[in-house]
């Protein structure tokens, strides 16, 4: 049998224990956004066929009159975190996003969950990954709470989250198709798409799979 190495057997107990501590919030006090709304260090993501998605390619419901132009799907993602899929993420928008303006240009992003988790703690970690961008007052941060955790219900496993970027405006939400939320804040919904497509993401791997190798 072959022995772990002296840093193998070392890093072991701490891998273990971060997947102990990553079912037991799934299992109880669900994972605060490392579903929809906040990829964080340590997570990787892979490509994903398109099984799952929108039939055919056709938009999602949601998306059907979101433009002039039809949605297109441009790409596809899957988020996980310690090996578990949190995630499936789609990119659309109605023509080719040029990665150095993606949030200057009208798109969405469904997210399609693996795995429950709470709204609220979705939204309390999509502000933390927005702050990334820059500081956030007290009073800008628990303005955005509040307008996040009105558009972020719970998720089911299967459950889908659509957010429609409308730049210079703000933004719309959907859950399974249905809306949950206008959110008049431009800066705001740029923050909260920059947690996937802005350079400062944590989740650069993601962002590629997104937007292309350039990114």
């Amino acid at each position: 049998m072959t022995r772990a190495t002296p840093a193998a057997a070392r890093a072991l107990p701490v891998l273990q224990a971060d997947r102990r501590r990553l079912l037991a919030l799934l299992g109880g006090a669900p994972l605060a956004g490392l579903g929809a709304l906040g990829p964080v260090r340590s997570a990787r993501a892979q490509p994903v066929s398109a099984s799952g998605t929108a039939e055919a390619g056709a938009p999602w419901p949601e998306l059907a009159g979101a433009w002039p132009q039809s949605a297109r799907r441009l790409s596809q993602a899957r988020f996980r975190w310690l090996g578990l899929a949190i995630y499936d993420i789609e990119l659309w928008a109605p023509q080719p996003v040029a990665a150095e303006a993606a949030l200057r240009q009208p798109l969405a992003l469904a997210l399609r969950y693996q795995r429950a988790l709470s709204g609220v703690r979705i939204a309390e970690r999509s502000l933390d990954e927005m702050a990334r961008g820059g500081p956030m007052p007290p009073e800008l941060t628990a303005r955005w709470r509040q307008a996040l955790v009105r558009a972020l219900p719970d998720v089911a496993e299967g459950d889908r989250l659509t957010g429609l970027h409308l730049p210079g405006q703000g933004a719309r939400f959907w859950h399974n198709g249905r809306p949950t939320a206008d959110w008049p804040d431009a800066e705001g919904a740029a923050r909260f798409f920059g947690i996937w497509l802005a350079p400062h993401t944590s989740a650069p791997e993601l962002r590629r799979q997104l937007l292309g190798a350039g990114a």
